[in-house]
């Protein structure tokens, strides 16, 4: 969800969803849409609740035929799939036993990194929802019955109306109203949430940055029809905005635990998803209790145990979880047709990129020259093919496979070390002493910042003479300090909340936006991106995102790295996972079986 994507650690190569940067070598993406713990990485009031009624009498939970048959297929084909391997038998049925990252955060107003959100998605819900499509990802109705009709308005705005399900309950059985997802909304909008987030995906919605200001008592463009009912208008047909429904701050939480704890109540939320949060032990792991009555149909087991320690491989053949990341070191052995985990090996494209980027508006990055220097003298195959071992593939534009404007023929900057020389003598901070300060900041701790980030500076101090600082800095305190702007130059990776090319090049690099890290203010871009907003015909809205990736790529604002992908070993008995190509909700399709 979007989510700052943070590599995890481990292993030798001491590449740490995802919780330090580019050390991804580790290989799998932590993705907000998550992991980190396992090595697998693919790679954010009012009213009292008490004066209304428990409506919860009667609600029903039963699933439609349609939505059985629905959860039914991913696990036909994993079974497909499995055809011929040979069969163990689980310890725990009903048990799903898992090695992901820590969260930071469990408000959904709150969330921005994978390792977060990969448990925010499985414990709220919102009025759309993410699935697994035929070919991609696809928005579906969570609490919403159906996907809305847009109404076109006679002023240029566009209207969405949503009927609730009957049968949509937070977890403690009360029923979820109209006036539950406009407080909600409402809530992770206003100033003192403090959100990341919310303003970039409801900002379309009439109103919104009115009261985001505090020159509103509520959101306009929000309003409750009837118990069940609530019309969402926005400014202009964009065709991207139901996709940003799906994200964290569109969900739903509980208004009166909410107010009453609003310090502590993530300790124990109360939301509308598959699963309730029954324990969290710090530093060690969470589990995650079935939720029956959840309105999609229950989950397929009872209990997911995560455990948030690193060497998931090590754990998997110590039969102690039932999936697990598969890291660089022996990325070749699960490759390798002979070998005993091999038959058990998944490998999933994800739509995430994992790059370096650069702060704009401070010397000596404000000159591009200094920029394009530093991203041509990095030899982006040598990284894949000897220290990464072809565990993932090359970066040479912004947006992933799996995007429409993904362009493959795009080869970007490629490595030239006397091109580079050339620009830095030619740049303003040619001779300058802050070319002999530079400084790249990762999320991490570990004794060495992994083999990618060494390969990197060593390739820097060869072909530049520059000798670049690498700074670790723990999770929480480095998207905080990157959100305010604080770091020079920095590696990380971002996966796309949904399959829109908005949901990057918009949220990343528009001059307004909250999540432009990079400080970029750029007239051009983001005169193109916001021609793309409003861009209805798909033709010409590709050509204009792949316009604004060029002039991206070619003004090194970003060094795009590698594209993430997901390197999994799965149980035999385990029926109905196929890794998500984001963080979306996933774990309630899969069953342990007998």
């Amino acid at each position: 969800m979007t989510e700052r994507l943070r590599i995890a650690s481990r292993g030798p190569l001491r590449s740490p969803r995802l919780l330090t940067s580019l050390v991804l070598i580790s290989v799998l993406l932590v993705a907000a849409c998550g992991g980190g713990g396992d090595e697998s990485g693919a790679a954010g009031a009012a009213t009292q609740r008490s004066e209304r009624e428990d409506r919860s009498a009667g609600a029903d939970a039963e699933q439609s035929a349609d939505e059985q048959e629905a959860q039914q297929a991913p696990a036909e084909q994993a079974q497909a799939d499995a055809a011929g391997a040979p069969v163990t038998v689980p310890q725990h049925v009903g048990v799903l036993r898992i090695a992901e990252g820590e969260p930071i955060t469990l408000d959904p107003a709150l969330t921005t990194d994978a390792n977060s959100a990969f448990y925010v998605v499985e414990i709220f819900g919102g009025l759309l929802t993410l699935i697994e499509g035929a070919t991609s990802l696809e928005i579906a109705p969570d609490l919403a019955e159906a996907m809305p009709e847009p109404i076109f308005n006679d002023d240029g705005t566009l209207t969405y109306r949503f009927v609730l399900r009957r049968d949509a309950l937070f977890h403690n059985g009360t029923r979820v109203t109209a006036e539950d997802v406009k407080w909600s909304l409402e809530r992770h909008l206003a100033r003192e949430t403090f959100s990341p987030t919310a303003i970039d995906f409801l900002g379309d919605i009439v109103g919104a940055r009115d009261y985001n200001r505090g020159r509103a008592d509520d959101i306009s463009g929000i309003v409750v029809v009837d118990e069940r009912t609530i019309d969402i208008t926005i400014d202009a047909p964009r065709p991207y905005f139901l996709f940003k429904l799906t994200y964290p701050t569109a969900y739903v939480v509980d208004r009166t635990q909410v107010e009453a704890d609003p310090t502590n109540w993530t300790r124990n939320p109360n939301g509308t998803g598959p699963f309730q949060l029954r324990e969290w032990n710090l530093g060690e792991g969470l589990i995650l209790q079935r939720f029956d009555r959840y309105h999609l149909g229950p989950a397929r087991v009872d209990t997911v145990q995560v455990r948030f320690a690193g060497g998931g491989l090590t754990q998997y053949e110590n039969d102690e979880v039932d999936i697990a990341g598969v890291g660089v070191n022996d990325i070749e052995r699960a490759r390798d047709p002979a070998s005993d985990i091999n038959a058990e090996f998944v490998v999933r494209n994800e739509l995430s990129v994992f790059y370096i980027g650069f702060n704009t508006s401070q010397p000596p990055f404000d000159d591009a020259d200094v920029r394009r220097a530093l991203a041509l003298a990095i030899d982006k195959q040598t990284l894949v093919e000897v220290v990464l071992m072809d565990a993932l593939q090359s970066a040479d534009g912004i947006l992933p496979p799996g995007l429409a404007a993904h362009d493959p023929n795009y080869r970007g900057l490629q490595f030239d070390p006397e091109l580079a020389q050339e620009l830095v003598a030619g740049s303003s901070y040619a001779g300058s002493p802050i070319l002999e300060s530079i400084r790249l900041t990762i999320s991490g701790a570990g004794a060495t910042p992994g083999a990618v980030i060494e390969a990197v500076q060593q390739m820097w101090l060869d072909n530049l003479g520059l000798e670049i600082e690498i700074q670790q800095v723990e999770a929480a305190n480095f998207f905080s300090e990157l959100d305010r702007g604080l770091y020079q130059m920095f590696n990380i990776g971002w996966i796309l909340d949904y399959p829109d090319p908005e949901n990057v090049l918009d949220l990343k690099f528009h001059s307004r936006s909250l999540l432009n890290d990079v400080s970029l203010r750029d007239d051009e871009v983001d005169a193109m991106l916001e021609e793309a907003r409003l861009e209805l015909d798909p033709v010409k809205r590709v050509d204009l995102y792949r316009q604004v990736e060029r002039l991206l790529v070619e003004r090194a604002v970003w060094i795009p790295l590698f594209y993430g992908q997901q390197n999994r070993v799965v149980k035999p008995y385990v029926e109905g996972y196929v890794p998500p190509a984001s963080v979306i909700p996933h774990l309630r399709f899969i069953a342990v079986g007998q």
